[in-house]
């Protein structure tokens, strides 16, 4: 189990930021450097090259310096608590619970003490797709279950969150109404697709619906953070530099005589992007190298 676990770590490092190298965009003081694009619709920021030196998943950080990356922990999960305004959902993250575990022990009906490790994974894996708009049939591929098992699952999940229900459903009928949907900012993202007479377009166009909103507010969030953190350093005239920012993480190579203030400068900044229901939270890591930091 141990080398399994091990090969999954690597394979899912070197897919989401290894494996996307494609091209040099900038070159100076013998590194390179992404150019960064925004994505249109779904606001994420897309950098066109992931080399093994800007910044390389092995790659030592020049001397005096470490990486400290800091993440924000189920971002997407605590947007949708705010946005759903969902209270059981809330009131769990007010009491810095176990998310995945407090949702297994509401759908299985079993204490939380008794959670098991399987029924927490699936009970995670129905977290993390209900942002998405997983179905029955996605949800049963993900867990190798059948698909009556799965809509069982999310049928409890929605009894255990019932406002989230209405949330995800009033997205699907303005995204219908209006011919988009919009982030927390106020972002649009148009869904031509809802209007589509093709039922596989439809239904795309229903789980976009029901994703945009939230994954969109998240990315929201940390370009916010990123602005933040990148004025900060240079207003408090630092060494230290924002190198890299992928998906809800910043990673700043930092003068070792700076990390307490870059670390305080992260958590401020990164807590502070957004006003939520529930606490924004930050995981901070260090090391002399970008894996080492994660």
């Amino acid at each position: 189990m141990k080398y399994i676990e091990t090969f999954r770590e690597g394979a899912h490092i070197s897919e989401v930021y290894l494996c996307k190298t494609k091209q040099i965009a900038l070159t100076k003081n013998g590194k390179e450097y992404g150019s960064l694009t925004l994505q249109d619709k779904t606001g994420t920021v897309d950098a066109k090259i992931w080399e093994l030196n800007s910044p390389g998943i092995n790659e030592f950080a020049a001397m005096d310096y470490v990486f400290v990356d800091a993440d924000y922990s189920q971002i997407e999960l605590r947007v949708l608590a705010h946005m759903s305004g969902d209270e059981k959902l809330i009131q769990a993250y007010k009491e810095a619970q176990d998310i995945h575990r407090h949702t297994a022990s509401e759908v299985f009906h079993v204490p939380f003490d008794e959670v098991t490790d399987l029924q927490r994974r699936n009970a995670k894996a129905v977290n993390f797709g209900i942002v998405y708009g997983i179905s029955s049939f996605g949800l049963s591929q993900d867990l190798s279950i059948t698909r009556k098992e799965a809509a069982a699952y999310i049928e409890k999940y929605f009894e255990t969150y019932p406002k989230i229900k209405g949330f995800l459903d009033g997205l699907v009928e303005e995204g219908k109404e209006k011919g988009y949907v919009t982030t927390m900012f106020g972002r649009r993202r148009p869904i031509p697709e809802l209007k589509s007479g093709n039922f596989m377009q439809r239904s795309f166009g229903e789980r976009v619906a029901m994703n945009s909103p939230i994954q969109g507010t998240a990315a929201d969030i940390i370009k916010i953070a990123m602005n933040r953190v990148y004025r900060r350093l240079k207003d408090e005239n630092l060494k230290s530099r924002l190198v890299l920012q992928v998906h809800d993480e910043l990673l700043i190579e930092t003068c070792k005589e700076e990390i307490p203030q870059v670390s305080a400068i992260l958590e401020e900044e990164m807590k502070g992007a957004a006003k939520l229901s529930v606490e924004l939270e930050v995981d901070m890591h260090q090391g002399n190298n970008w894996y080492e930091a994660k």
